[in-house]
């Protein structure tokens, strides 16, 4: 999809864009299937389709007998918490996952949980974590933080179908914010409606994101311990850690490999765990450099496209 066709998916009703965008699509993937014949590898990032069967997976696959890498960073085989029993769940075939594994020369997954389901039915399963682009990107050295005298902030990014998560952080913050003045900012593509005396919200833009981020003293990043939490690969946490920030997180899935407690950040089972911790971040400022400084490391270390280029391209590999 375009730019222009992902805004205005998310939109109340345009129905009849939406039905030209999606037509659109498919005819571009059209065009793609012509073109396939010329190349050796062909990289499928999640579907080829964000609807419907793998109709251009089985073709690649099974008539053009082309080597599929299949690669995917979240558990898209269950259906999303938000969207259980709806029409909407029915059209977008999560049971075609398993057929695009089965297909494939080789699965690439953001995290072990991922690649156990994803061994059932491939044989050649590789764990390609998160990365992050600390030399070009997440890189607070060649950034500009516009902080300035802005209050601390306690800092959370996502899309608006994840600010869910936030439901149980609400009321710690709210008893927090009667106690310290610091700024709570939400950074996704649709505005929240928590009623919270220090929410500020800023709109997802990819010019400013990272900019956007730097604002934040503390990255705040809870889950629900469920399945579909249990595929996500901590891409929140090491956008915070890599930027030098401290992040809070649940310890959920990869949160608890990705995060040392207590030494580039926090990890939280309990209400009070979670409120201790922020309090404990927001009166400590040197704590919240000690942490940041580890969790930079960290993220260069273990998480950075430099550490994990190898293991990339051996994706592409005839071994």
């Amino acid at each position: 999809m375009t730019k222009k066709a992902w805004d205005t998916l998310y939109k109340d009703g345009k129905i009849i864009s939406k039905l030209y965008y999606f037509f659109q699509g498919f005819v571009t993937r059209l065009i793609d299937i012509v073109r396939t014949p010329y190349y050796d590898f062909i990289f499928i990032h999640r579907e080829a389709t964000p609807v419907g069967p793998p109709f251009f997976e089985w073709i690649i696959s099974k008539i053009l007998r082309k080597k599929i890498i299949y690669d995917f960073d979240d558990a898209i085989w269950l259906e999303d918490p938000d969207e259980k029993g709806s029409i909407k769940s029915m059209v977008k075939w999560k049971s075609k996952v398993s057929s695009i594994c089965r297909w494939s020369y080789k699965v690439s997954t953001g995290n072990e949980y991922l690649a156990k389901y994803a061994a059932n039915f491939c044989t050649n399963v590789i764990i390609n974590p998160t990365t992050i682009d600390t030399e070009h990107l997440h890189n607070p050295d060649i950034t500009v933080n516009p902080k300035n005298d802005e209050n601390l902030v306690i800092g959370w990014t996502g899309t608006h179908s994840t600010l869910q998560y936030l439901n149980p952080l609400v009321p710690i913050i709210a008893e927090l914010e009667e106690i310290f003045d610091f700024n709570f900012i939400i950074i996704s593509n649709k505005a929240p409606s928590f009623k919270l005396k220090s929410l500020k919200f800023i709109p997802w833009n990819k010019n400013t994101e990272i900019k956007d981020l730097q604002r934040f003293d503390i990255g705040v990043m809870p889950l629900t311990n469920d399945l579909w939490s249990q595929g996500k690969c901590g891409f929140k946490a090491l956008q915070y850690m890599a930027l030098g920030i401290p992040a809070i997180a649940s310890p959920v899935g990869v949160n608890s490999l990705i995060i040392d407690d207590n030494e580039n950040g926090f990890l939280c089972h309990t209400r009070e765990e979670w409120k201790k911790n922020i309090e404990t971040l927001i009166i400590n400022k040197d704590k919240r450099k000690l942490f940041g400084r580890s969790a930079r490391k960290k993220v260069e270390n273990f998480y950075s496209v430099s550490s994990n280029s190898d293991n990339f391209l051996s994706l592409f590999s005839l071994e």
